[in-house]
């Protein structure tokens, strides 16, 4: 064979094997970070005029789900928060009262809302970043706690996100962090190492996030609608990933995204699902896609509940012919509502109300498809002990090596009776799905109908003792919750029970001796 035939064809083996072994980090990078989905609405685009954030946690793997509710706390002089890799900053003064809703072990997944009326939760959103600079290792999971016990607004909360970026460097791939108040959303794009960006949400639009980058033009003078990294554009150009005489305006997520994830089928469906749901507009389904748009009609709670409930059923993604074929999981690929998705949230969040009262989070424990959402206000003062494992404290101290015996199931912990509901219903999603359904539906109408009775009861209490109105929303939310949790286990005990029956049933026909 002639030499330069056979270097020709063994240079053209490298090459296949080098493509080969970056596709399939890339796809690994990205399946790996198909975790969340998260809806902001401008106050006015929504039906009451207040600030809306929705959200779906999901993360793979082993999971639990704790709720706590963590007291405003007074520190001493010389206190220093000490981050995972080893960073340290002084403790604030006061660190503000919050509900947290914990994943015991992970570092990117909890999510907050402080007294202030400040919610906080995130998408993972690979960069293209290699080279990061980090600081004493850096600073990950602590951004969001931080901000949890410090912010006072979103915006503040975005600065202190920003301050900690610019002094240690983000210590993962990339990550956006959606921060909200009464009074406006933000969508905080942080790149691995001293990078980031953050851009509002307008008023009179929606913004929707999978798992990539979303923000695109960026004027950092506008210190209204953006805040970020100086140095953002040089960077780029510097790296080579933005030319400013062949690209034309400077597009942070063109940029800075790692682009096997912006291409994944499984980001651009769920964006495109979404961002249709609410638009009434047609979109093709690789998109390209706004950062944020103007809805049909005002955004209501139950639109934004009925996305995060979504599996693409009446799409052409559909491979379950209405749930006729089984549940939609792995058969309709990644989803808006997930198999794996842990928690979900509608954040109502109204600024003609003290933010006690005008705070309040819709919140499902595990999937939100075969769960109704429950109203817990910023003003809660306790979270009944089934749904959390030990206090705050101790969730403290194993957050990021928590003991093996907590993710075993137990009647002790209200999370395990959701998790068996969904598996019961998984089995047979086309019949008993719609029996959940319906209890829930009927649950959550009645959910609304009494949210104004209540919150006027909270609010006359509120002008003459604030803790009076504490008591009054906290044992509601206690209580509700409870129901819901009383339901579940009743619902999974009688559907046992039905199959058992059943089974005896089938048995006696298929033996006749059993029926003696």
């Amino acid at each position: 064979m002639d030499m330069r035939i056979l270097k020709l064809n063994l240079f053209a083996v490298i090459a296949l094997l080098l493509a080969n072994i970056s596709f399939a980090q890339t796809q690994k990078v990205n399946v790996d970070a198909l975790d969340c989905f998260s809806i902001l609405v401008g106050k006015d685009a929504s039906d009451e005029g207040c600030v809306y954030f929705a959200h779906n946690e999901d993360d793979g793997g082993q999971q639990v789900l704790n709720y706590y509710q963590v007291p405003r706390i007074e520190h001493e002089d010389g206190e220093v928060v000490t981050f995972k890799n080893g960073g340290t900053i002084p403790q604030a003064k006061v660190t503000y009262s919050y509900t947290w809703l914990q994943l015991p072990g992970m570092t990117v997944s909890d999510g907050f809302v402080n007294e202030n009326g400040v919610v906080v939760g995130s998408d993972g959103c690979p960069s293209r970043e290699d080279k990061p600079e980090l600081t004493d290792g850096g600073v990950g999971y602590w951004i969001r706690r931080i901000i949890a016990e410090r912010a006072r607004t979103a915006k503040e909360g975005v600065k202190i996100a920003g301050q900690l970026v610019d002094q240690f460097g983000y210590d993962s791939s990339g990550r956006t962090y959606v921060v909200a108040d009464a009074n406006e959303g933000w969508m905080m794009s942080i790149v691995n190492g001293k990078h980031w960006v953050a851009q509002r949400v307008p008023d009179d639009a929606v913004a929707v996030l999978p798992n990539y980058y979303t923000i695109e033009n960026v004027n950092l003078a506008d210190t209204v609608n953006f805040l970020g990294s100086p140095d953002i554009i040089e960077y780029a150009i510097k790296r080579g990933w933005y030319d400013p005489v062949k690209d034309g305006e400077f597009n942070f997520a063109k940029a800075y995204t790692n682009k096997g994830s912006i291409n994944h089928p499984g980001n651009y469906k769920r964006i495109w699902r979404g961002i249709e749901m609410i638009s009434g507009e047609k979109y093709k389904m690789e998109g390209p896609f706004p950062f944020s748009f103007k809805p049909k009609q005002k955004v209501s709670r139950e639109l934004l509940m009925s996305v995060l409930r979504d599996h693409y059923v009446g799409t052409e993604l559909d491979k379950t012919d209405g749930y006729k074929l089984g549940a939609p999981y792995g058969k309709n690929g990644p989803t808006i509502c997930a198999n794996s998705t842990q928690f979900s949230f509608v954040a109502q969040l109204r600024d003609w109300m003290p933010t006690e009262v005008g705070t309040v989070v819709w919140l499902t424990t595990f999937r939100p498809d075969l769960q109704a959402y429950v109203p817990w206000y910023a003003c809660n003062a306790k979270v009944p002990q089934i749904f959390g494992y030990g206090d705050h404290n101790s969730a403290y101290e194993y957050h990021y090596n928590p003991p093996k015996s907590i993710f075993e199931t137990s009647d002790d912990l209200a999370y395990w009776s959701f998790v068996a509901l969904a598996q019961m219903v998984d089995k047979d999603y086309y019949n008993e799905a719609p029996k959940v359904k319906k209890v829930w539906s009927d649950y959550q109408q009645m959910l609304f109908d009494n949210q104004q009775s209540i919150e006027n009861k909270a609010l006359k209490a509120f002008k003459k003792d604030p803790s009076a109105a504490q008591k009054i929303l906290t044992n509601y939310s206690n209580k509700q919750v409870m129901k819901v949790f009383k339901e579940v286990k009743k619902m999974t005990k009688n559907a046992e029970k039905a199959k058992k029956e059943k089974g005896e049933q089938m048995g006696h026909c298929l033996n006749p001796e059993l029926a003696k």
